[in-house]
């Protein structure tokens, strides 16, 4: 350790030891303190947060069976379960050492020791100590975070009739672990429906993983899914693991399912079936559990009517199906998200946009949202971003007319740049938001469409 760090006690009955501790120790450690009794040790860990603690295994009162080394290394760890205690032993009493290890000791070191050893023991020691801090914290982060994200549906904002609904269907189906399939137009909320039932489940503090079933190409939909090790294929330099492997005794996410090729549904029906996974290029199974919720905007009870969808793969992830509202069909839930947007939206771009206006109102109450809350929430940002006044105006937004599906396309602006945008709207308005119809009709991927939408504030 070439720089000083870390808060060590050493507590040893033997003088000579402390002093020969205290003399080499310094020149490394930040802090050294060192105590002949042990029965001082819990005023001295209330007095100082010490990273390692050095003890010896005896002391006066029990000169060999170790047992007292042992109670101060369990009351220790009591006061601090990530406390880090290396223990100084002679040599006869390594079998003892080991079983303090047993106990929660992190190493040993033997008297008289070598210089060097104990500099590399105590080393490991203090890279323990901080890894088990950070840990530590990091654990309680995510609980606050938990704590945060259990409040009522965060994000999923509304108190009509439709949502109040859909919250109470949440709460009944979260408890379980049935398969949930997510119905529902595109922007309408279905991963934020997804993440409420995993943090209400008995998986809550395992993992949430979520896959975009129509952001991955068919060549590479087995690896992404199930993994493969290396040498599987050109580019597989090392073994990786596939989501529903990661997915393993947490909640696994599949959107846009609907988007699925009949062979890969079958794919997805076999790991479903047997529980179990085989990786790219192996002959092993690897078994898994996991809470499946999948979620679509196509009408995927007509695909099955139309061979377009597997039957026996839609009654596997069906076991509850829930309907996600449209936003024309909760328009009263539209003020609180506009009120929730506007807040988030004018703090993020220090913005003094304090609301919006009447008229402003009623035309976002008017207008039909194919986009449903992705598009209001868009348009709001967009709007805040441009806006130079307290109250939001029509003009801030951007209205196309409720019929423009049923026009042709007029070119009356030849600005390429809203040329663009326009097709890019009409096709929209044409497809009810659907991002895979519109992408598919413009010619576009899903990728390439959203950096459009995005680009163009839709």
């Amino acid at each position: 350790m070439d720089i000083k760090r870390g808060k060590v006690l050493v507590v040893d009955d033997d003088e000579d030891v402390l002093h020969a501790a205290q003399l080499f120790l310094k020149q490394h450690i930040l802090l050294v303190q060192t105590e002949r009794d042990p029965g001082k040790i819990p005023t001295l860990m209330r007095q100082e947060n010490f990273d390692v603690i050095l003890l010896d295994m005896n002391f006066t009162r029990d000169m060999t069976s170790g047992q007292e080394g042992i109670h101060w290394l369990q009351k220790i760890l009591t006061l601090d379960p990530a406390a880090v205690v290396v223990l100084i032993t002679a040599y006869g009493d390594v079998s003892l050492a080991v079983q303090a290890m047993k106990e929660g000791a992190s190493d040993f070191v033997l008297k008289p020791w070598q210089n060097e050893k104990l500099l590399a023991t105590l080393s490991a020691a203090l890279n323990l100590r901080q890894s088990r801090l950070e840990i530590d914290n990091l654990r309680s982060r995510q609980q606050v975070l938990s704590a945060d994200l259990d409040l009522p549906f965060t994000e999923f904002i509304g108190s009509s009739q439709p949502v109040q609904k859909l919250f109470s269907t949440i709460e009944k189906v979260a408890r379980t672990n049935a398969n949930v399939l997510l119905l529902g137009e595109n922007g309408t909320g279905k991963e934020l429906v997804a993440r409420a039932l995993h943090r209400k489940s008995s998986r809550a503090a395992e993992v949430f993983i979520s896959v975009d079933m129509g952001a991955i190409s068919e060549t590479l939909f087995e690896s992404e899914l199930f993994g493969h090790v290396k040498g599987a294929f050109t580019d597989a330099k090392t073994d990786r693991r596939g989501r529903f492997e990661l997915a393993s005794g947490g909640t696994l996410f599949l959107d846009e399912i609907g988007n699925l090729t009949l062979g890969l549904q079958s794919k997805i029906l076999k790991a479903l079936e047997t529980r179990q996974i085989t990786p790219v290029g192996s002959n092993k199974f690897i078994d898994i559990d996991i809470r499946l919720i999948c979620a679509t905007n196509v009408p995927i009870h007509e695909m099955v009517a139309h061979n377009e969808f597997r039957q026996d793969l839609l009654y596997r992830i069906n076991t509850v199906e829930i309907f996600l509202p449209p936003l024309r069909e909760r328009a009263e839930d539209i003020p609180l998200l506009v009120d929730h947007f506007l807040k988030n939206y004018a703090r993020k771009y220090s913005k003094k946009v304090q609301g919006v206006s009447a008229t402003t109102m009623k035309k976002l109450l008017s207008y039909h949202w194919p986009g449903n809350v992705r598009e209001l929430k868009h348009a709001l940002e967009r709007a805040i971003i441009m806006s130079e006044s307290a109250l939001l105006q029509p003009d801030d937004f951007f209205f196309p007319n409720k019929d423009i599906r049923d026009e042709k396309l007029i070119i009356k602006n030849y600005n390429l740049d809203e040329v663009e945008k326009s097709v890019i709207q009409k096709a929209l308005d044409k497809y009810l938001g659907n991002i895979s119809k519109t992408a598919q009709e413009l010619g576009l991927t899903r990728a390439s469409l959203y950096r459009r939408m995005e680009k163009h504030g839709l």
